[in-house]
């Protein structure tokens, strides 16, 4: 008879394998690195995942869901676009930014395969672009955002910060908090970079 699985075992794996990813890089880690730094068997890794391009892709897959869950839970409790863009940041860079290796995977070792990056933008950086779009929809709705603009344009402006955000915090040598930068980046998409235009000095002249 089949022992029973322990139910913490992949996540142990998924987790192990993001310190290995990060530290020796994609293609050059191996199955039995990843075991013993998960302190299992190297046969354990297969009960669970069929080789290591699995294993890279199931942690994308946890990884994602969960965060798309809990940015559509966190939404639910603000009002406003502004209050909603700001969840979606702060969630996006304390989630990166509160784990270095796992920026590292995301950042740098998803975009070493064409494969990879076509998976993961077909499947789960759709759904979160899409959760994105709908504020952005309701923000040109009301007002806050121009309704010139095209939508999707707006959209992966917004992500288009956040992601190159935090390359550049995986590439720097500071440490910072990364999800205080929230605000500022809500600010940048809602207000623009351009200066308000100078009001005429009429100190001193005379009606």
């Amino acid at each position: 008879m089949a022992r029973p699985r322990t139910p913490d075992k992949p996540a142990r794996i998924l987790q192990a394998a993001v310190k290995v990813f990060a530290r020796k890089g994609y293609f050059a880690a191996r199955v039995s690195e990843i075991a013993r730094e998960a302190k299992v068997a190297d046969g354990t890794i297969y009960l669970y995942f069929r080789n290591k391009e699995d294993i890279l892709v199931s942690l994308f897959d946890r990884t994602m869901s969960e965060h798309i869950l809990k940015g559509r839970e966190e939404l639910r409790c603000v009002r406003g676009v502004r209050a909603s863009l700001q969840t979606i940041a702060e969630h996006h860079l304390r989630l990166l930014g509160g784990n270095r290796d796992l920026a590292v995977v995301f950042q740098v070792e998803l975009r070493q395969s064409t494969k990879f990056m076509e998976r993961f933008t077909a499947s789960w950086l759709k759904d979160y672009l899409a959760l994105v779009s709908q504020v952005i929809e309701e923000g040109q709705r009301d007002g806050t955002l121009r309704r010139d603009l095209p939508r999707g344009l707006l959209t992966k402006a917004f992500f288009g910060i956040l992601d190159e955000m935090v390359t550049s915090w995986v590439l720097s040598r500071k440490r910072y908090d990364l999800g205080k930068e929230a605000a500022p980046v809500v600010d940048l998409l809602l207000r623009g970079a351009g200066a308000s235009p100078a009001r005429p000095d009429t100190r001193g002249r005379r009606g």
